[in-house]
């Protein structure tokens, strides 16, 4: 593996990350169906830029969740994934009312960095309303640093969601 000077990248090279050799990609997409509601939207009734943001994370838990990750038992032992990247491409607005799809997968592990992917569609999928793609980093909670590894939980869980 290469080592990243994406100077834009708020993770730099460091001794105390692990660089492990396995790396997957899901080919399957995680469905996570929503509503445009009122609270959701400004005074013109288009769904507020950061609203789509809540929806990525509301999925990508969701997802953990459907394969046997539950955020907040990861949290009790002591792991946080945090957001360190967002890349977000808007390309038509929702409005209140509509409804949509937001499909996620991992589309990259390496050590113990996650990379997920994002599209949100209508629900007849003719639709593309947002792409994105954000990466994740484990955290030690106590310490407040990168982790060496993925807890092996993590770490299988999400392996076998690429099988």
């Amino acid at each position: 593996m290469s080592e990243n000077t994406d100077i834009r990248s708020p993770i730099h090279p460091d001794s105390a990350i692990e660089k492990l050799s396995y790396q997957a990609m899901s080919a399957n997409w995680f469905e996570y169906p929503i509503v445009v509601y009122p609270h959701q939207t400004d005074y013109g009734g288009i769904v507020w830029h950061g609203t789509y943001l809540t929806w990525m994370e509301e999925a990508r838990v969701a997802c953990l969740k459907s394969i046997g990750i539950d955020f907040a038992d990861l949290v009790a032992m002591g792991c946080d994934l945090p957001v360190v990247d967002v890349s977000i491409c808007y390309r038509r607005a929702l409005k209140m009312g509509e409804s949509a799809i937001v499909k996620t997968r991992t589309i990259n592990m390496e050590g113990v960095r996650i990379v997920w992917e994002y599209e949100i569609q209508s629900v007849d999928q003719e639709i593309t309303y947002l792409t994105g793609m954000v990466t994740l980093v484990a955290v030690d909670r106590e310490k407040g640093k990168i982790m060496r590894q993925l807890p092996n939980t993590v770490k299988d869980a999400l392996v076998k969601m690429w099988e």
